[in-house]
């Protein structure tokens, strides 16, 4: 293993630059002569926009211009399209509705954007906003996913039902004939609440247009820039090459920050209209009612098992909010992202499952952490600790009856994913061992003797991840030694520069104080995928060794013309070239120095597959029987990553995940008034998120099995965390009910109910 390697815990590289207050966000960037925009939303949810007066609001102090949907329709800018569509089960086509930057017509969800005000100041665009006059007639909302579905409920778009599609995936002939012949039938109805991202940093962009050039730049936080180019430049009409796109660093994305919002369309037209670069750094609470939210999916599901527990067939039925309009990959998550994923760790032969997708008078939902696994995970998991209980077989019996074994790799599921590899059973054993599930019942009476109830649960999961299209790294050595990596992923506080750094030293054996890696600017990189799906490192590392690869043939070739060998007799080691046979070498570095110009390599990797991590987790809590508190006591992974690039880093984005998890799980509450659609939980005094008091050491083990169909053996692992932890946590809490099911969020208040429900068994 080399010192700063492959498998090193160093410690991250981009740290020092944080923590001393030198990282460079969004917000952080002026550029000369520029202008601020606020953006004008609507405090209903629903209503028809009769008249915009904002004749007063141009005259205010330091106000450059006021901009409404008709003058976007007038400059040519195009709807903003959704960019993932499904066929309804008869094969129909679903329904995708127009999105304009600026609504015109009508308002659909607290916080549709209206206007927006150009001025000197943010301030004095913000008190411009409050002299515009929005006519808008009120009409009823309806914000819940199932009662969208009612013929009784107000629809968010007229020429259409609230239904956008209708879908299915799997073998229903199949799974109908297993429930038929079934021995046993488990059910269970459980809700995917909403989640509101919530990112350290908020979304911003700073747009900039020269009018010689004919060219766009916008900087902005994001998790990607050229899906974003390419996105952006179909709206504002354009070619992709007259936009430029920029991102520094990101204070969290979650999924959240890699669409395209109105607010980067608007500031880039707002910029040519004015001639002036104009900057928008979104509140907290704008924060709530305009970025995507994730989840809040309503599912039914049932599990057909033989005499023996054994799973012959599981049916679901999920009705998926869309919210009120169709986000960029909004349709691919309940579907294909999640619903692949519904078959687990388990060799169940039929699976069907039907997608719902509604319409709601709320803010698009799309990817949130996970992006459909973790629900898929939830509802397994769950239905998989409930046909235990039935049963008798208990949590960890019924799940190794189950599982599919390390010696049937590759093993194909019922829901068309081939998983290459895994220790699912292994996975298991180590974390009931690691957890000392034996020794529960002892704490558990300790636990009562303080009026507190105890609970151990655990979840086995799998996700696929680190697939789609290629990836392409550019590596120069510079005259003076130095490294330079040109890479189209985005670091979104995963620590890309360390382990990026980690796999050049591996194969180059260069100085790590030496190497540059540049991401995050669609001019100096040519393509890239971003970051997302636990993508960046198996991919755009593979494509790092690939282009490091090219570098050691290029240099070699440079080596034996130096020490006059042939090529074939020149051996790299550590950094220096050797020919066999003598006492004559060379470093790669002075071969670099010696060049007449900088030596560079660009390489591409395609994923030939999904990587698909897996693991085991087991939580155990008490709850306070006198206020329905929850709190953790111990949690215990096992997780197969594959390879692994850095123990430190992974262990934090299992910490990172496993916190959201727990956030969704027991605090995040988000709740509309039914009556009028407007959130009632829009802020941090009323929308709880994961605090560190909240968690405990988290007991980490890998068991490695390495993926079959990645270069690096590596599967990914940024995603894992979140989608293991929520259905342990609430399979412990059960447990210490001692009941089938409680919904999350799981809040004190809801726990509480329970115990008193249930008081005289507890």
């Amino acid at each position: 293993m080399k010192k700063f390697g492959i498998g090193q815990p160093i410690l991250r590289k981009e740290d020092l630059r944080f923590i001393s207050g030198k990282g460079e966000y969004t917000g952080d960037i002026s550029l000369e002569n520029q202008s601020y925009m606020y953006v004008l939303r609507s405090n209903i949810a629903h209503g028809t926009i009769n008249n915009i007066e904002i004749d007063e609001a141009k005259k205010s102090e330091g106000v450059i211009d006021i901009f409404t949907g008709k003058d976007l329709k007038s400059d040519g800018i195009k709807d903003m399209p959704t960019n993932f569509k499904v066929k309804n089960k008869d094969e129909s086509e679903m329904f995708a509705p127009e999105r304009t930057a600026l609504t015109t017509d009508k308002v659909r969800h607290v916080g549709d954007p209206i206007a927006i005000i150009i001025a000197e100041t943010y301030e004095f665009a913000k008190n411009a906003s409050e002299l515009i006059v929005v006519n808008i007639e009120e009409l009823p909302a309806v914000t819940n996913c199932t009662d969208a579905l009612n013929e009784s409920s107000p629809k968010v778009w007229e020429s259409n039902s609230n239904q956008c599609f209708d879908w299915e995936m799997g073998n229903k002939k199949e799974t109908d004939n297993a429930f038929k012949n079934a021995d046993t039938i488990v059910k269970i109805e459980l809700v995917n609440n909403r989640i509101i991202p919530n990112s350290m940093e908020p979304r911003g962009a700073i747009a900039s247009y020269d009018k010689n050039s004919n060219k766009f730049e916008l900087r902005c936080s994001s998790q990607g820039v050229h899906s974003l180019r390419d996105r952006i430049s179909e709206v504002l009409d354009i070619e992709p090459s007259n936009l430029r796109v920029i991102t520094t660093d990101v204070g969290g994305g979650f999924g959240m920050k890699i669409f395209n919002y109105p607010e980067y369309v608007l500031s880039l037209f707002a910029s040519r209209k004015i001639s002036r670069p104009v900057k928008w750094i979104s509140e907290r609470t704008e924060a709530f009612i305009s970025d995507t939210h994730g989840r809040d999916h309503v599912t039914k599901a049932e599990m057909a098992l033989d005499k023996d527990g054994i799973f012959t067939g599981i049916r679901i039925k999920t009705i998926a909010n869309m919210g009120a309009y169709l986000s960029n990959f909004a349709i691919f998550i309940p579907t294909l992202a999640g619903t692949a994923m519904l078959a687990g760790c388990y060799k169940t032969p039929s699976i069907y499952v039907n997608v719902i997708g509604t319409f709601t008078h709320t803010p698009a939902i799309d990817a949130y952490r996970g992006a459909g696994r973790p629900e898929a995970s939830f509802v397994i998991e769950r239905l998989v600790d409930i046909a235990g209980t039935k049963t008798k077989l208990g949590p960890i019996e019924i799940r190794k009856r189950n599982l599919i074994t390390k010696a049937e790799m590759p093993y194909k599921t019922a829901l068309n994913h081939t998983y290459d590899s895994g220790d699912f059973i292994g996975n298991l054993e180590l974390a009931v061992k690691d957890s000392d599930w034996q020794g529960f019942d002892s704490r558990k009476k300790q636990s009562l003797d303080s009026n507190k109830l105890r609970g151990i649960g655990l979840s086995t999961y799998i996700e696929a991840c680190s697939g789609g299209g290629p990836e392409e790294a550019t590596i120069i050595l510079e005259k003076d030694g130095s490294v330079t990596v040109h890479i189209g992923t985005q670091s979104n506080g995963q620590g890309h520069e360390t382990a990026y750094q980690q796999i050049l030293c591996e194969y180059l054996d260069i100085d790590p104080e030496k190497i540059n890696i540049i991401q995050g600017d669609s001019d100096l990189i040519a393509f890239g995928s971003g970051t997302g799906g636990s993508r960046s490192i198996p991919v755009g590392g593979a494509a790092i060794k690939m282009a490091s690869e090219n570098i050691i043939n290029q240099t070699k070739i440079l080596a034996a013309k130096k020490l006059h060998v042939e090529e074939e007799n020149i051996d790299y080691k550590d950094g220096i070239f050797t020919a066999e046979g003598t006492n004559l070498s060379t470093t790669i570095e002075d071969l670099a120095k010696e060049s007449e110009s900088p030596i560079k390599a660009s390489n591409q990797w395609t994923p030939p597959n999904f990587t698909f991590p897996n693991g085991c987790h087991v939580c155990e809590l008490e709850v306070d029987k006198d206020t329905g508190q929850i709190e953790i006591k111990k949690y215990t992974v096992v997780d197969d990553f594959g390879q692994i690039i850095n123990p430190n880093m992974l262990a934090g984005q299992v910490h990172g995940g496993i916190a959201q998890g727990l956030g969704q799980a027991i605090l995040e509450n988000t709740i509309y008034d039914s009556d009028n659609g407007q959130l009632l939980s829009g802020s941090f005094m009323d929308y709880a998120i994961p605090r560190a008091e909240d968690l405990v050491n988290i007991d980490i083990r890998w068991n490695m099995v390495p993926c079959e169909t990645n270069i690096l053996n590596i599967k990914g692992a940024g995603e894992a965390g979140a989608i293991g932890s929520p259905p342990a946590i609430i399979n412990a809490l059960t447990n210490a009910l001692n009941i089938e099911h409680i919904d999350m969020p799981a809040t004190p208040n809801k726990v509480w109910k329970e115990i008193k429900k249930n008081s005289t068994e507890l």
